[in-house]
Protein backbone atom coordinates (compact mmCIF):
# COMPACT_ATOMS: atom_id res chain seq x y z
CA UNK A 1 0.00 0.00 0.00
CA UNK A 2 1.27 3.16 -1.08
CA UNK A 3 0.47 6.58 1.14
CA UNK A 4 1.68 10.21 -0.83
CA UNK A 5 1.04 13.61 0.75
CA UNK A 6 1.78 15.80 -1.65
CA UNK A 7 3.66 19.24 -1.42
CA UNK A 8 0.57 21.63 -1.34
CA UNK A 9 2.75 24.17 -3.83
CA UNK A 10 4.64 21.84 -6.13
CA UNK A 11 1.01 19.86 -6.57
CA UNK A 12 -0.68 23.45 -7.11
CA UNK A 13 1.97 23.88 -9.81
CA UNK A 14 0.95 21.04 -11.78
CA UNK A 15 -2.25 21.41 -11.16
CA UNK A 16 -1.72 24.87 -13.24
CA UNK A 17 0.18 23.81 -15.76
CA UNK A 18 -2.26 21.24 -16.83
CA UNK A 19 -0.39 17.77 -15.85
CA UNK A 20 -1.89 16.70 -12.31
CA UNK A 21 -4.30 14.17 -13.78
CA UNK A 22 -1.19 13.04 -16.25
CA UNK A 23 0.72 11.94 -13.51
CA UNK A 24 -1.83 10.15 -10.92
CA UNK A 25 -3.48 8.58 -14.19
CA UNK A 26 0.20 7.09 -15.00
CA UNK A 27 0.89 6.18 -11.61
CA UNK A 28 -2.28 4.24 -11.59
CA UNK A 29 -1.62 2.82 -14.78
CA UNK A 30 1.55 1.32 -13.94
CA UNK A 31 0.45 0.19 -10.61
CA UNK A 32 -3.06 -1.41 -11.45
CA UNK A 33 -4.49 -0.88 -7.95
CA UNK A 34 -7.02 -2.53 -6.25
CA UNK A 35 -8.00 0.87 -5.00
CA UNK A 36 -7.10 4.08 -5.04
CA UNK A 37 -8.56 6.81 -2.95
CA UNK A 38 -7.79 10.62 -3.06
CA UNK A 39 -8.69 13.49 -0.36
CA UNK A 40 -6.90 15.92 1.83
CA UNK A 41 -4.58 14.59 4.80
CA UNK A 42 -3.42 17.28 7.03
CA UNK A 43 -4.60 20.22 5.11
CA UNK A 44 -3.12 18.77 1.77
CA UNK A 45 -3.68 16.66 -1.10
CA UNK A 46 -2.89 13.10 -0.36
CA UNK A 47 -3.58 9.26 -1.80
CA UNK A 48 -3.80 6.22 -0.53
CA UNK A 49 -3.19 3.29 -3.39
CA UNK A 50 -3.31 -0.46 -2.91
CA UNK A 51 -1.43 -2.00 -5.34
CA UNK A 52 0.35 -5.94 -6.00
CA UNK A 53 4.04 -5.35 -5.33
CA UNK A 54 6.24 -7.98 -7.32
CA UNK A 55 9.41 -6.98 -6.89
CA UNK A 56 10.83 -4.42 -5.04
CA UNK A 57 13.32 -3.35 -7.38
CA UNK A 58 10.00 -0.97 -9.02
CA UNK A 59 10.09 1.10 -5.67
CA UNK A 60 12.24 3.60 -7.56
CA UNK A 61 9.60 4.16 -11.08
CA UNK A 62 6.74 4.27 -7.91
CA UNK A 63 8.46 7.05 -5.95
CA UNK A 64 10.46 9.04 -8.19
CA UNK A 65 7.16 10.92 -10.02
CA UNK A 66 5.77 11.74 -7.12
CA UNK A 67 8.96 12.64 -5.35
CA UNK A 68 10.11 14.84 -8.24
CA UNK A 69 6.51 16.01 -9.89
CA UNK A 70 4.59 16.46 -6.72
CA UNK A 71 7.04 17.20 -4.16
CA UNK A 72 5.22 14.17 -1.83
CA UNK A 73 5.89 12.44 1.18
CA UNK A 74 5.30 8.59 0.84
CA UNK A 75 5.06 5.73 2.92
CA UNK A 76 5.15 1.87 1.31
CA UNK A 77 3.60 -0.52 3.56
CA UNK A 78 3.08 -4.12 3.03
CA UNK A 79 -0.51 -5.03 3.28
CA UNK A 80 -2.49 -8.58 2.64
CA UNK A 81 -5.80 -9.42 1.56
CA UNK A 82 -8.21 -11.61 2.85
CA UNK A 83 -6.66 -14.15 0.47
CA UNK A 84 -2.91 -13.55 1.29
CA UNK A 85 -4.28 -13.63 5.20
CA UNK A 86 -5.89 -16.81 4.56
CA UNK A 87 -2.93 -18.76 2.59
CA UNK A 88 -0.46 -16.66 5.16
CA UNK A 89 -2.26 -18.16 8.41
CA UNK A 90 -2.59 -21.72 6.85
CA UNK A 91 1.30 -22.15 6.83
CA UNK A 92 1.28 -21.77 10.59
CA UNK A 93 -0.58 -24.76 10.79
Amino acid sequence: MLRAKMDTQAANEVLKNGRLAEVMESLLQQLSPEAAYFGPTEGGRSCTIVFDMQDSSTLPSIAEPLFQELGAKIEIQPVMNVEDMRKGLAALR
